[in-house]
Formats: structure tokens, C-alpha cells, sequence
């Protein structure tokens, strides 16, 4: 059976250590489209259950997200979601835990410029499709 809990009762360090023993990790809209709770998953290494239907996440186009994490739409949080956490098996879990593990390793900890994923190389690309995103938009027109 699954639990749930959160910092409201514990001190900072022990919601820290709680987490560490948690499969799951929700991760709900924050005051953004992103939440500080998705990034807290990786390193307490529980799989992120994100229950936002507009989350944008960092480099979406290099990182599947679908095998790290559990993306869950806000419509339909209750009973449905504990069923489904409840029907993945401890292996999957482990082994999105994994994959999780290597991708915060290489992207989300600044690893080497040299590396082929880095976090700066993929900074680099947010930032050079940003700027294609910019320039194709609409709103942009020369000033003479």
C-alpha cells in the first residue's frame, strides 16, 4: 500500500531522508509550469509523478522523460493514480530510478563542455532553438 506524506511535519533533513525512502515522489505544478519537487526526485532518487498538464521541462528534446518519470494529468489525480503506482513493479521502478540516476548525472550536474550531453551543451541547444524560435516568430520584424 502506498503512503503519502510531506514537510509539513517534518524538519528539512528528515523530509530529505523520508523521501530517500520513497519510490514515488509527486511533483506538482509549482508557481511556474516547473516545480522544485520534480528536481528534488533525482536526488533523493524516487521516481517524479508529475500532475501538471503544462509542465516544460529542461532539454525535452535530448531527455526522454517518459522512461525517468511518470507524467500524470492534473484531471484525474485519486484513486487512479494510487492504482496505477501501485501496478508498477518494483523492477520498472528500479530501473527508471536507474535511468534517472545517469541522465541527472550528465545533464543536470555540469559535467565537462567536451562531454556529448552535458548540462552546458544542453543549455547551448535551449538556447540556439530559442533563438530560431525568435527569429521565425511572427512578432519579429526589422526596424529600418
Amino acid at each position: 500500500m502506498l503512503k503519502f506524506s510531506g514537510p509539513e511535519k517534518l524538519g528539512k533533513t528528515d523530509y530529505f531522508l523520508h523521501l530517500r525512502n520513497a519510490k514515488f515522489c509527486l511533483a506538482p505544478r509549482g508557481e511556474s509550469s516547473w516545480t522544485l519537487r520534480f528536481y528534488e526526485s533525482f536526488f533523493v532518487e524516487c521516481v517524479p509523478v508529475i500532475l501538471s498538464d503544462q509542465v516544460e521541462l529542461p532539454f525535452q528534446d535530448v531527455v526522454d522523460y517518459s522512461q525517468i518519470s511518470i507524467k500524470w494529468p492534473s484531471t484525474r489525480i485519486g484513486t487512479q493514480l494510487l492504482d496505477y503506482l501501485e501496478s508498477i513493479s518494483d523492477t520498472e521502478i528500479e530501473e527508471m530510478i536507474a535511468r534517472g540516476r545517469r541522465v541527472s548525472e550528465v545533464l543536470m550536474v555540469y559535467a565537462q563542455e567536451s562531454e556529448p550531453c552535458s548540462a552546458f551543451s544542453g543549455i547551448l541547444g535551449e538556447l540556439e532553438k530559442k533563438v530560431r524560435q525568435f527569429h521565425q516568430s511572427a512578432e519579429t520584424f526589422l526596424v529600418a
